[in-house]
């Protein structure tokens, strides 16, 4: 709770606090006195002179009003200088201003009505209802803005030999930097010097630290753990990793819904109208029965229970708490707009590598079995000096000391031969063939490595793109859902069927260029039903094209991927395909919770609207139907944030 809200909190405990006690003495007294000319008011007993009794409850219950809602009224002056008359504002101050006047003229007229407890009433419970609106957004916008905790507060900036503590904004491309133990990384850059353990886990949602060392890259927005190191900017602040987080996290509601556009205009025609509506009700009612402080009476409780906090507070809300609850789990959400539209996905088009894959291969099988680590050996010697993913694999896969006494050539196109103590061939079939070597083709779906020792055939190993482990859930989750899943790749027709098949993919298209897949894409937005809404899921790197494309582009792999942050929608900052079902509930329970609050204020309030218009229901009951309603809706819309 902010010292804003505290404060707030207070001051309506006290304002309540007084009104009660105001209330139930006027009460008390008034019920004491009955039809004694002893006690015409209440509290207006006290007075002798029953004539200026109403004095004094009058001005207890005044000094409240103004206590408790002077805000209210100095922002209603200020709308209507600015020229916005009709709001919520304005509807609260005629409508107590109203209550106000007539209880002075029935207290004049001696007709024993003051109607001064529920004037004061009417902006007590309206600050109430303010006041859980405030508490709730500032609730919803806390998960949003724990992803804030990133941003860094200042830089150790190196200059000649000096160190100076600086804004982040300050730091040029090239500076140099010190990061200490406990410290957030405020800039992206390379480690010069000194090596050391990463907290990661505000933008990866990885627990376990990450050791970086002397050459490797570095993202803002980690927390140092141990050691001190020099660090080469490579980013200004605009431009690094944290401040497009955060630039997304500050915007996340800029995009209204359609929900929300509607409920804006709404209010805009709908307030005007009640106001003219309850001014024809008094002047109508009044010059047709000649009783004007009743109809004046009705008019006003018609103007507090049309007032449309319910709707305005309630439904941007709802959105609000939607985003938080979302981004409080790593998915950030660029608008409700987005939010809505997602709550109707129904094609979900992935990329491959990347997406579904790990995008790192591994050693899947060696045959034959017996001859695994010979063959790994032989392999591992010649793909010593690559760093190309296959390569890397195979080395992972031997894990020992490789021999160095061998010299490497590399054969465009087929492989590579080490010469030392024997000559080993490592490559393609091209390669066996070149040498006229007699190997036994394997067919395996993957990249086959084939290897040779002196002319003689050894063995294959089969390296293939590692599959995620939640992908095949999430796939399952998204067709139970009656969505279409969909793959493109650039890979060949047997290792996309058989991704594919293991993962229980609707359908897939195979050896694609990036160019293929904005085209493959424009044929599904053109095929589609104009109720259908597309999904691209990449890695936001390479498909920022289709990523912009498609209704919603979520991208995979946000941290540090500028293409990720800027194409797509929705990004799943923790690189986990879990996300999209789960956005997929929170959109549903978020949309589910709009249409609950909309039907729940207006059915009440039309209800009450009809009911003060004849008089069955008074203001107490036109309070409950602002205030009242508007709290219910609210804490209704603070249950988006709660969704598991």
């Amino acid at each position: 709770m902010t010292k804003k809200q505290k404060r707030n909190l207070k001051r309506i405990i006290i304002a309540l606090s007084c009104f009660l006690i105001v209330f139930t003495t006027n009460l008390i007294l008034e019920k004491i006195g009955g039809d004694s000319p002893k006690f015409p008011f209440g509290l207006g007993s006290i007075f002798p002179n029953s004539s200026i009794g109403w004095l004094l409850p009058f001005f207890l219950f005044l000094s409240i009003y103004v206590y408790i809602g002077y805000d209210v009224v100095i922002r209603c002056v200020k709308n209507i200088s600015h020229g916005q008359i009709f709001d919520e504002n304005f509807l609260m101050v005629v409508a107590t201003f109203g209550a106000f006047g007539l209880g002075i003229y029935n207290s004049v007229t001696n007709q024993g009505i003051e109607g001064f407890d529920e004037a004061c009433a009417v902006l007590l419970f309206y600050q109430i209802g303010e006041w859980f609106q405030g508490y709730a957004v500032g609730k919803s916008r806390k998960s949003i803005s724990s992803l804030m905790d990133i941003r860094p507060d200042y830089a150790n900036l190196l200059k000649d030999g000096i160190e100076d503590i600086v804004s982040p904004e300050e730091v040029k491309v090239d500076d140099i930097i010190i990061v200490k133990p406990g410290e957030k990384v405020p800039l992206d850059g390379i480690v010069l010097s000194g090596s050391t353990t990463l907290d990661t886990k505000a933008l990866t949602g990885e627990s376990i630290p990450r050791e970086i060392t002397e050459g490797n890259e570095i993202i803002s927005g980690c927390i140092n753990l141990t050691s001190t190191i020099q660090v080469k900017v490579t980013k200004e602040f605009y431009d690094s990793t944290v401040s497009k987080i955060l630039d997304l996290v500050e915007n996340a509601s800029s995009q209204k819904s359609k929900t929300e556009n509607f409920i804006t205009k709404f209010a805009k025609y709908y307030t005007p109208i009640v106001v003219f509506s309850a001014l024809a009700l008094a002047l109508l009612g009044g010059l047709i029965s000649h009783n004007w402080a009743t109809w004046i009476y009705r008019a006003l409780s018609f103007l507090v229970v049309s007032c449309p906090c319910a709707l305005v507070i309630s439904v941007p809300l709802s959105f609000f708490a939607g985003i938080g609850s979302a981004s409080n789990k790593g998915i950030l959400i660029k608008g409700s707009s987005y939010l809505e539209q997602f709550n109707k996905a129904n094609i979900f088009v992935f990329d491959k590598t990347g997406t579904l894959t790990k995008g790192n291969f591994v050693v899947t099988n060696v045959y034959p079995e017996n001859k695994k680590d010979e063959i790994l050996r032989l392999a591992s010697i010649a793909e010593q000096q690559s760093n190309h993913p296959i390569a890397i694999s195979i080395k992972q896969a031997y894990a020992k000391e490789i021999d160095k006494n061998y010299t490497l050539t590399n054969v465009a196109g087929c492989g590579i031969v080490a010469k030392g103590n024997n000559t080993i061939y490592c490559g393609n079939e091209k390669l066996m063939k070149q040498f006229n070597i007699n190997y036994t083709p394997f067919d395996g779906v993957g990249t086959v490595v084939y290897v040779a020792k002196d002319n003689e055939y050894v063995g294959s190993i089969l390296i293939c793109d590692e599959i995620k482990s939640e992908s095949k859930q999430v796939i399952l989750d998204l067709n139970s859902l009656d969505s279409s899943t969909i793959m493109l790749t650039g890979d060949n027709e047997k290792i996309a069927n058989k991704v594919a098949v293991e993962l229980g993919l609707s359908s897939y298209k195979s050896s694609l260029l990036p160019q293929d897949k904005v085209s493959y894409v424009e044929e599904l937005l053109k095929n589609k039903k104009p109720q259908d809404v597309l999904c691209f899921v990449g890695d936001g790197i390479n498909d920022a094209p289709v990523l912009m494309r498609s209704d919603i582009g979520i991208s995979m792999g946000g941290v540090g991927s500028d293409a990720a942050i800027e194409a797509s929608d929705i990004v799943l900052m923790h690189d986990d395909l879990k996300g999209i079902p789960l956005a997929k509930k929170i959109a549903k329970k978020t949309m589910s919770i709009v249409t609950q609050n909309i039907v729940f204020a207006i059915g009440i309030k039309l209800i009450i609207l009809i009911l003060s218009a004849l008089g069955i229901a008074n203001m107490w009951i036109a309070v409950f139907g602002d205030v009242g309603v508007a709290v219910i809706a609210i804490l209704n819309a603070m249950r988006a944030m709660k969704i598991e």
